[in-house]
């Protein structure tokens, strides 16, 4: 079994010579195995006749083609956008009274699995235009019958949060507390402001809100509907452990009369609230596979090994690794630069106050806190972009700044965007170490302003590695990032401080990132926009204990990948580990 795919955003036959039809075997013995139409256009390969030889891939200066040899099991998709096109195989099952989990990397499909949930694309099983007829015989007997059969009589209905919150103030004008009362359909507004703490946002007009703000207020907005079918494309970004907590909770309510589809990349958060998970796998932007529902522990350990033994098929050449062990900083690390205690106070009534401590030379440390506390004045007082109002910061070293938000305010193709920012990009090693890791060269000769939220994301990574700087600071790295690219963007943050001999400094809240990142913590507590207290650097141990400790939580080792796991609350290893102080995981001697 053979597809091709042509990217038609990458392929430019006015600019080539067409060489993918050129130099193909098939075409010179006299097949039309690929054919350009009259008038001009772009390629049609016929999947029948390509024997799969590579040559076109090879030949086509853009890029623009993939032969992928799929199992023979994967016959027929369940939708395909047309002649060598995305194709889409299996779907995900909602349940009632369930919380159903797609875990996958970003263009495998999710998006176009709820848009068949929803009826708004009918499957059209790999030929033409879908019809419910065809869809109702192909699933005769299955779980899915019954449910694409009320789908079809515009019995079900959908509620969607969208991906990326932050496009809602382009289709939205006004108030939050006006959008919200637009979607207030069971009369349970505000239960949800409340659970959500929306209150002090409630009157503000949509334009005017921070990320996480806009994040709860979609999540609200979502489960505010009456539907029978609730779908949250991922409630992690922007939101800190707190609200990632009560967000999870507030949908576990949802899922006990109700159907909930959850796509997640916060792993620690997935395995929490999911009860059955199906992997998605294949090539982005190429094909999908929706993997039948496994238990949710089963399915991330499997997801992180790059083994489905299910489906006897490797997705990933190596494993997703975590330490059993926190990293020892050894006393014989040179210090990059010692800091005294300082404060900030601004006149919206939010104080800051910080110890003093040491950074070391090329360690990564990990920042966790709760939004609203001072982690990004903290930085920028460190960046040299905010003065502090009591002590005194002489460091004398040159800081390189991810922000949390990112905009392009220039409209300018990538590559010259980071080539101006320093003759780093050009270098083999930033090429090899930190551009082919981050999959960038794909995006070189796109525009800025024409990048996803997670494209733009690896871009301004990408841009704070590549400036010269005796220190790098990065402000949420794992915003709009899957799985796979939160895992090799951590590997490419590691080495670099590592290799460079460079200190590096991450805010996160994904405790699976921070946990596989980080070698000190800096923990931040205090009370949400009112005061906050940046304790001084501290062991993974004693810092993850304290800030596990401030959120009534404690995590666990998984037995077979060592990755961390929430507990149970009250169950018998989480009352153990709070009353040993043992938060964050549990020594597996």
């Amino acid at each position: 079994m053979r597809i091709a795919i042509l990217n038609k955003d990458r392929c430019q036959p006015r600019r080539c010579s067409h060489e993918c039809e050129k130099y193909c075997p098939r075409v010179r013995t006299g097949d039309e195995t690929i054919v350009f139409p009259e008038g001009g256009g772009k390629p049609v390969i016929s999947e029948e006749l390509c024997v799969g030889c590579g040559i076109c891939i090879n030949r086509c200066p853009f890029d623009a083609i993939m032969i992928i040899g799929l199992p023979e099991e994967l016959k027929e998709p369940t939708h395909r956008y047309g002649a060598n096109a995305f194709a889409l195989y299996g779907l995900p099952v909602p349940q009632v009274g369930r919380v159903t989990g797609i875990l996958g990397p970003n263009g495998i499909g999710k998006s176009t699995a709820v848009q068949i949930l929803s009826g708004a694309l009918i499957p059209n099983f790999g030929d033409g235009v879908g019809n419910w007829e065809n869809v109702l015989q192909h699933y005769a007997g299955t779980a899915l019958h019954d449910y694409f059969s009320d789908v079809a009589d515009g019995n079900t209905k959908v509620s969607q949060k969208p991906q990326y919150v932050d496009m809602i103030p382009k289709a939205f004008k006004g108030k939050a507390s006006e959008l919200l009362d637009r979607t207030d359909e069971r009369g349970i507004l505000g239960e949800l402001i409340e659970k959500l703490g929306l209150s002090p946002v409630i009157d503000r007009n949509i334009s005017e809100l921070s990320g996480g703000e806009l994040q709860r207020v979609a999540i609200a907005a979502c489960a505010a509907r009456d539907a029978d079918f609730y779908f949250f494309d991922e409630i992690s970004p922007y939101l800190d452990i707190y609200q990632r907590i009560n967000s999870a909770q507030l949908i576990q309510e949802i899922a006990k009369d109700k159907a909930v589809l959850v796509v997640e990349h916060d792993l620690a958060i997935l395995d929490m609230l999911a009860d059955v998970v199906h992997v998605a796998y294949g090539q982005p932007g190429a094909y999908g596979v929706m993997t039948y529902p496994k238990g949710v522990r089963i399915a991330i350990n499997q997801y992180l090994k790059g083994y489905l033994p299910e489906e006897n098929v490797r997705i990933r050449p190596d494993a997703i690794k975590f330490e059993v062990h926190p990293p020892r900083v050894g006393s014989d690390i040179a210090t990059l630069v010692d800091y005294d205690s300082f404060s900030k106070k601004y006149g919206n009534g939010f104080s800051l106050e910080t110890d003093g401590g040491s950074l070391k030379q090329g360690e990564v440390l990990g920042i966790v806190g709760p939004n609203g506390i001072g982690k990004s004045t903290f930085v920028k007082i460190l960046a040299g972009e905010v003065e502090p109002d009591e002590g005194k910061l002489d460091l004398d070293i040159t800081i390189s700044y991810k922000p949390q938000y990112i905009k392009p305010d220039v409209s300018m193709q990538v590559q010259y965007f980071l080539r101006g920012i320093s003759r780093k990009f050009d270098t083999s090693y930033f090429q090899s170490e930190v551009a082919k890791p981050m999959q960038l060269e794909p995006l070189y000769e796109r525009d800025l302003t024409d990048l996803s939220g997670g494209e733009l994301q690896r871009v301004a990574i990408a841009a704070c590695l590549c400036r010269d700087a005796d220190m790098y600071i990065l402000d949420e790295p794992s915003a709009h990032l899957d799985v796979e690219q939160r895992s090799m963007t951590t590997r490419v943050i590691k080495r670099f401080a590592e290799n460079s001999g460079k200190t590096a400094m991450v805010v996160d809240h994904d405790i699976y990132m921070i946990d596989m990142l980080s070698e000190r913590l800096i923990v931040f507590e205090g009370e949400p926009a009112v005061r906050g207290k940046a304790h001084r650097p501290s062991s993974m141990q004693d810092g993850m204990n304290k800030f596990l400790a401030n959120l009534h939580i404690t995590f666990r080792r998984d037995e077979d990948t060592s990755r961390p796991r929430v507990n149970k609350p009250d169950s018998r290893l989480d009352r153990e580990q709070k009353a040993s102080g043992e938060y964050y995981y549990h020594n597996l001697e």
